[in-house]
């Protein structure tokens, strides 16, 4: 996510490494590289102009503090910037007000819309256990009310049925009033796109709002859309006073321009992230944490919160128990360590919010575990019957050829996986035995003075 912008700014940051302190001269050449850089990565040309203002005025008034390189002092400057100019963290979706709360999800054609009401409904029911129901009031694309039920089952929410036959104005009233009667906290509205903005896309999602009052109207717009992104969310702002937006396809977005430019454009918080197709994907936005990203540095704060939202603790201590008495692992357990790593979104998810230092370094070195080989890995694994999944030891020459004709890959690839398994066994054979001491002694590595005692 923005690695053009980010690799942009770390060439501009780096001009500042070795001088005594900021200069008028040096301040100058280092943001004419800044505002070369935003204005690649498609940031709307007014907000650069002001970002640069900013950054220019604070930075010739900063003084170099003692333990740090005017380097240092300017990607500070930069940080709380952009900071800004992203907004201040929102105060997320209004749920306090009279049940059903309508949230009403518009944009253009593309940007997402159908799968973001169902990230967002899994989002609600999860983080705030509300009851949601989801109807689609796209009638000029039959497939999109399809789709948008056959998510909503996928994720365990209700589905208000609507046909193409139907008045965009008429199925929102209806499913307004199947809301009330069922009783259901939430109910998220998808409005149709089009491919640019027009009167009458216009007309029909003003006359929607008119018609279910929505308390959230929300502006789904793809981040990789760069300026287009920005005149659009000026449109819809406009003519709907929005009251947030939600960038979806992030993880794609190497310039980050929309992220820069939709807040400043339109005066609205971004509230949340689309990063990927699975309805997991779906972040809320914080803008200190996306400055940090695009800085360079990270985001080990949502890491941190991702895996401990993803990971099953009660598998992860049944296994640490398992493994401390001594009790083989297996198969099984590889698996299920495989499928948590996918939940968390693979480990190209994990990777974009490490620091681009620690992304760098890891990137030359070979990952078994990067998210096409953990499905290689799962597919073996399935392929094998029980027994040889608890007992790997009893999977011979004919044994391998089964499981690799099963799984739809070479026998060198079933040698791999168990090659690489005997390793894992053995460093967790290392930890029972020894515990944390017992595990850095199987990695070769020495203890810290204090713990060999």
């Amino acid at each position: 996510m923005f690695d053009k912008l980010t690799s942009r700014l770390a060439s501009a940051v780096d001009a500042l490494r070795g001088r005594g302190r900021l200069t008028e001269d040096n301040i100058n050449d280092t943001l004419r590289q800044v505002r070369m850089a935003l204005l690649e990565a498609d940031v709307a040309l007014p907000v650069v102009k002001t970002f640069i203002a900013s950054v220019k005025e604070r930075a010739l008034g900063a003084q170099v503090q003692q333990s740090l390189t005017p380097g240092q002092v300017f990607i500070k400057i930069l940080h709380e910037e952009l900071v800004r100019a992203m907004g201040e963290p929102g105060a997320g979706l209004n749920l306090r007000a009279q049940p059903p709360v309508v949230i009403l999800l518009a944009g253009l054609q593309g940007a997402g819309k159908t799968t973001t009401a169902a990230k967002l409904a899994r989002l609600l029911m999860e983080t705030h256990k509300k009851r949601v129901a989801l109807v689609s009031a796209d009638v000029y694309r039959p497939a999109a009310i399809k789709q948008l039920e056959r998510l909503a089952e996928q994720i365990g929410a209700a589905f208000i049925p609507s046909d193409a036959s139907q008045s965009p104005v008429a199925i929102a009233t209806a499913a307004l009033a199947e809301a009330r009667r069922s009783l259901y906290d939430v109910l998220i509205v998808d409005t149709a796109g089009r491919l640019h903005v027009d009167a009458s896309l216009m007309d029909e999602v003003v006359a929607i709002d008119r018609a279910v009052a929505a308390h959230e109207r929300l502006f789904v717009v793809d981040s990789m859309a760069g300026q287009d992104a920005v005149n659009a969310a000026r449109a819809f702002n406009e003519a709907l006073a929005l009251t947030g937006v939600i960038l979806t396809k992030a993880d794609g977005d190497a310039r980050g321009g929309a992220a820069l430019s939709v807040r400043e454009v339109t005066g609205k918080p971004i509230l949340f992230l689309g990063v990927g197709e699975k309805v997991e994907a779906l972040e809320a936005f914080h803008p200190e944490r996306v400055a940090s990203r695009i800085l360079g540095m990270g985001d080990v704060v949502s890491l941190v919160e991702q895996v401990q939202a993803s990971v099953d603790h009660d598998k992860a201590a049944r296994l640490a128990q398992k493994i401390s008495k001594g009790k083989g692992f297996d198969f099984n357990d590889l698996r299920e360590q495989l499928q948590q790593l996918q939940a968390m979104g693979g480990v190209g998810a994990l990777m974009d919010k490490l620091p681009s230092r620690m992304q760098n370094a890891a990137a030359g070195a070979p990952n078994p575990f990067g998210d096409k080989e953990a499905r290689r890995k799962i597919a073996i694994i399935n392929s094998m019957t029980r027994k040889e999944r608890s007992r790997p030891d009893v999977i011979d020459s004919s044994r391998k050829r089964r499981i690799a004709a099963g799984s739809g890959v070479q026998v060198q690839d079933v040698n791999r996986l168990l090659k690489e398994f005997q390793q894992m066994q053995k460093v967790m054979k290392q930890f029972s035995k020894g515990g944390m001491k017992g595990l850095l002694r199987s990695l070769g590595g020495r203890l810290p003075p204090g713990l060999g005692r």
